[in-house]
C-alpha cells in the first residue's frame, strides 16, 4: 500500500507539471514562430514536438494537457474531475504568461525590437491575414475537437495501440494543424497559448483574444461531451465529471503513469487488453488474484493440505474404501475391542494428535492387558 500512495502524483506535482510543460510549448513554438522568420515547417514542428517532447517526460504526473482546451474536453468525457480543472487551468495560464514574459524579454537583445505585432500571436480579419471572424471560429473551432478527439480516442484504455505511442500521435497532430491554420489564424487550439504571447502583442492582439478563447473551447465541449456518446467510456466515468459537478473522490487511486492520468479513476481499465499492450490483467479492490491458486483445505486428520475436488477442472481421485478389520478383544469381553484407560501424565494413545507411535495406516492398536 505504501508504494500505491508513493505513485501517486500529488496536487502539486501535477501543477508544477502542467506548468512546466505549458512554458516550453509556448516558448519554443511561438518563439520559432518569431525567429524563425516566420517559416511554416519549423513553426509546426516546433509546437508538435514540443508537446511530445512534455508529454513524454510529464505526461506520467499530469496527462500532459498544456491546454485549458484539452482539460474542458477530459472533464466533459469523464476522464477527470471538476474539482481538478481549476488546478490545471491556472497552472496552464500561468506557464504560457511565463513563456510570453520570457519571449518578450529576450525580444528586446534585438536593437529597436518591437513586440507588438511580432510575438507569434494569433490573428484574423484586418490585423492578419484578412480571414473573416466567422470562418476564424469555425476554422478553430473544428481543429479544437479534432485535435481532443485524437487525445481521448489515443489514451483510451480500450485502444490497443502501445500507450508509449500516444504522445507521438498527440503531436503529430498539433504539427498538422498547424501546417494548416498559421497563415490563416495563427493557430491557437489552446487558449492559453494565445493569452500568453497576446497580451504582450499589443492592442489589436488583445482585443482578438476572445475568438482565440471561446472557438477552443466550443471545440473542446463538443469533442468532450460527443466522445462517449459516439465511442463509449469503456468504463465507468470519474466521479464528479461530465455533467456531474459533485467534485472527484478524495482518495481515488490514480498510479503515476500516463494512461493513467488519461483513465483517472477507473480501476476496470488498467492492465486490461489496450491499457497497454500485452499488459497481464492486474487484481482489483476486493476481488481475488487472478494468478493465485485456491487455498487447499487440511485434512481433519492429518492437517496435511489435500486436493480438493474439481480444483484446476480436474476430479478429485476416488479412495478405495478400506474394509472394517476386526480387532480381537481382551479376554473375558464378547467381541468389541476395549481401549485401556489413559492414565494422567501418560503419553497418547497410538492413533491420536501429537503420537509418534501410531501405525501408518491410522488403525489403533490394543495392547493385551498384563
Amino acid at each position: 500500500m505504501s508504494d500505491t500512495v508513493e505513485d501517486t502524483p500529488t496536487t502539486g506535482q501535477k501543477f508544477t507539471a502542467e506548468v512546466l510543460g505549458t512554458f516550453v510549448l509556448v516558448f519554443f513554438g511561438c518563439g520559432a514562430a518569431v525567429y524563425s522568420g516566420g517559416d511554416l515547417v519549423a513553426t509546426a514542428l516546433a509546437f508538435g514536438l514540443t508537446v511530445l517532447v512534455m508529454a513524454y517526460a510529464v505526461g506520467r504526473i499530469s496527462g500532459g494537457h498544456f491546454n485549458p482546451a484539452v482539460t474542458l474536453g477530459a472533464v466533459l468525457s469523464g476522464r477527470l474531475p471538476w474539482s481538478q480543472v481549476g488546478i490545471y487551468m491556472a497552472a496552464q495560464l500561468l506557464g504560457a504568461l511565463l513563456a510570453g514574459a520570457v519571449l518578450f524579454g529576450l525580444g528586446h537583445g534585438f536593437e529597436g525590437f518591437v513586440a507588438e505585432g511580432n510575438m507569434g500571436q494569433n490573428f484574423f480579419g484586418d490585423q492578419g491575414s484578412g480571414f473573416a471572424w466567422w470562418a476564424a471560429l469555425l476554422l478553430e473551432l473544428l481543429m479544437t475537437a479534432v485535435f481532443v478527439w485524437v487525445i481521448l480516442s489515443v489514451t483510451d484504455a480500450r485502444n490497443e495501440v502501445n500507450v508509449a505511442l500516444g504522445p507521438l500521435a498527440i503531436g503529430l497532430s498539433l504539427a498538422m494543424f498547424h501546417l494548416l491554420a498559421i497563415p490563416l489564424t495563427g493557430t491557437s487550439v489552446n487558449p492559453a497559448r494565445s493569452i500568453g504571447v497576446g497580451v504582450f502583442a499589443g492592442t489589436d492582439a488583445i482585443v482578438q483574444l476572445w475568438l482565440f478563447v471561446l472557438a477552443p473551447f466550443l471545440g473542446a465541449a463538443i469533442a468532450g461531451l460527443t466522445y462517449p456518446v459516439l465511442f463509449g467510456h469503456g468504463a465507468a466515468p470519474v466521479a464528479g465529471s461530465g455533467l456531474n459537478f459533485g467534485g472527484g473522490r478524495k482518495d481515488q487511486f490514480v498510479p503515476g503513469n500516463y494512461e493513467a492520468q488519461w483513465n483517472q479513476g477507473q480501476p476496470a481499465s488498467w492492465g486490461q487488453p489496450g491499457a497497454a499492450w500485452g499488459a497481464p490483467p492486474q487484481q482489483q479492490w476486493g476481488q481475488p488474484d487472478p494468478y493465485q491458486q485456491p487455498q487447499q483445505q487440511p485434512d481433519p486428520a492429518y492437517g496435511a493440505p489435500q486436493q480438493q475436488p474439481g480444483q484446476w477442472g480436474q476430479p478429485a481421485p476416488q479412495q478405495p474404501a478400506q474394509p472394517a478389520q476386526p480387532q480381537p478383544g481382551p479376554p473375558g469381553q464378547w467381541g468389541a475391542p476395549q481401549q485401556p484407560a489413559q492414565q494422567p501424565g501418560q503419553p497418547g494413545q497410538p492413533g491420536h494428535w501429537g503420537n509418534p507411535d501410531g501405525d501408518d495406516d491410522g488403525r489403533t492398536q490394543v495392547r493385551r492387558p498384563d
